[in-house]
C-alpha cells in the first residue's frame, strides 16, 4: 500500500530569508493527517537566503538530520562544534538532554536549499552529540547509499532510532531495487528531478509512504535524487 504527498500539497512558509515547505506539521502549519509517518517527524525543504540563517535556539530529544542540495551551511552548537557542510555532506545533531544550535549561510551571493529532517529518538534524555560525514557521488550513482542507521553500518552515520536512511542519485532508465520487510515502514522523499517508485510517478518534492511491502524499485524518469527512510 502506498499514499502519495505531492510537493504543492505541502505545507509553505514564506519569511524573506527563509521558504520552507513542511511534508508534515511543523510551526505554524498543522495538518492532523500528516504529523508525521512512523518515527520520521520532519522533512522540511529549506532555502536560505545570503547572509541569512536561523540564529542560536535550542532542542531537545530529537535526532536531526540536515542534507544539503545546493550551498554551504555553516553549523555552531554548545557543543562546541563548528563547520560548514556542502552536498554531499550529512549532518546529525542528537539533541538529547538539551542542545543549542545556529546554521547560517555565509555566501554573499548563493542560497543554501537543503532538506531538515527530524527522526524522533528511541528514549528520551540521551548525551548531545554531534557528527557529519561526507558521501562521495560515486558512492550514490544508480545505487542506494546508507548515510545513516542505528548501527553505524557501512560507515554511515549513527542515529538512535530504528531506522536506515538511504540516499540515491539515478540516471533516466536506471533502476534500483530495495528488499524490506512487510512489517516496515518506507518513506520515499524526492529532492531534485523525476523517477518512480514502485511504477508510481514522483516529481522534486514528492513524498510517498509505502507499507506492507517487501520491496521498493526506484526508476529514474530523468536525473533524480532521493532519500529513502527504511523504518521500524
Amino acid at each position: 500500500m502506498f499514499q502519495i504527498r505531492h510537493a504543492e500539497e505541502r505545507g509553505h512558509g514564506n519569511h524573506g530569508w527563509l521558504e520552507s515547505y513542511h511534508s508534515f506539521s511543523f510551526a505554524d502549519y498543522h495538518d492532523p493527517n500528516h504529523m508525521g509517518f512512523g518515527p520520521l517527524r520532519v522533512i522540511n525543504e529549506d532555502r536560505v537566503q545570503p547572509g541569512e540563517g536561523f540564529g542560536t535556539h535550542g532542542h531537545r530529544d530529537m535526532e536531526i538530520i540536515s542534507y544539503v542540495l545546493e550551498g554551504a551551511l555553516a553549523h555552531k552548537d554548545s557543543l562546541g562544534n563548528g563547520s560548514s557542510i556542502r552536498p554531499g555532506d550529512v549532518q546529525r545533531l542528537s539533541a538529547g538532554t538539551g542542545i543549542t544550535h545556529s546554521e547560517f549561510n555565509g555566501s554573499a551571493e548563493e542560497r543554501v536549499h537543503f532538506l531538515q529532517i527530524w527522526i524522533l529518538p528511541e528514549r528520551g534524555g540521551l548525551t548531545p552529540d554531534y557528527a557529519e560525514r561526507t558521501f562521495p557521488e560515486a558512492e550514490k550513482m544508480d545505487r542506494l547509499r546508507l548515510v545513516a542507521s542505528r548501527d553505524g553500518r557501512d560507515d554511515a552515520l549513527v542515529i538512535h532510532q530504528d531506522v536506515d536512511l538511504y540516499v540515491t542519485r539515478l540516471n533516466a532508465g536506471s533502476v534500483v531495487e530495495h528488499a524490506t520487510r512487510a512489517d516496515r515502514k518506507i518513506w520515499v522523499q524526492v529532492a531534485r528531478g523525476s523517477l518512480e517508485v514502485n511504477d508510481q510517478p514522483l516529481e522534486a518534492g514528492d513524498g510517498m509512504s509505502i507499507v506492507e511491502e517487501e520491496e521498493v524499485v526506484l526508476r529514474g524518469i530523468d536525473s533524480a535524487e532521493a532519500l529513502l527512510f527504511d523504518m521500524g
